[in-house]
């Protein structure tokens, strides 16, 4: 997938049952400026020098410049998960949480990340249809190189009501 309309689309939450390992695609690359983490920075009170001091970051820090936040990087699920998965039919959908996080790379600030996703899980809950979907987030580095490794790979667990 290179667009967000190019999003798995089904028709209803109940079209999400029996769709376990659907692969979603990609999302569009999304930049991460140090503007943002200094925002983030702000919002959060995490005002950590390798996040917003680029002068003492680029001199002293193992990453060689300032990098963003991990809950930064976590909070992206939000933009990607509409770009990877649209349900129709609902009457509201609810984030109940995330099973597991981790932040196997640090992301430069200047990178490009975006989404990946897969149907972890579905199944029938509590008068809707639960979803865990596995974002993980790859990065493309400032000077345009890949990671090897992703940024944050998230099990996202959401519920769809019809």
């Amino acid at each position: 997938m290179s667009d967000p309309e190019a999003a798995t689309v089904v028709a209803s939450p109940t079209d999400l049952l029996g769709l376990a390992g659907a692969d979603l695609g990609v999302t569009p690359w999304a930049p991460v400026t140090q503007d943002q983490v200094n925002l983030f920075a702000d919002a959060t009170g995490d005002h950590q020098w390798i996040h917003v001091d680029v002068a003492r970051a680029t001199a002293e820090s193992p990453f060689g410049g300032p990098i963003a936040h991990g809950y930064l990087t976590l909070s992206l699920v939000n933009l990607f998960l509409p770009q990877l998965l649209q349900v129709n039919g609902t009457s509201m959908g609810v984030n109940v949480g995330l099973d597991k996080v981790r932040f196997p790379a640090p992301v430069p600030t200047g990178s490009l990340l975006r989404g990946r996703g897969q149907i972890v899980a579905v199944e029938e809950a509590k008068g809707g249809v639960q979803a865990t979907v596995r974002v993980t987030i790859e990065i493309q580095g400032p000077q345009g190189e890949p990671s090897a490794k992703p940024a944050c790979v998230a099990d996202t667990v959401s519920r769809f009501f019809p």
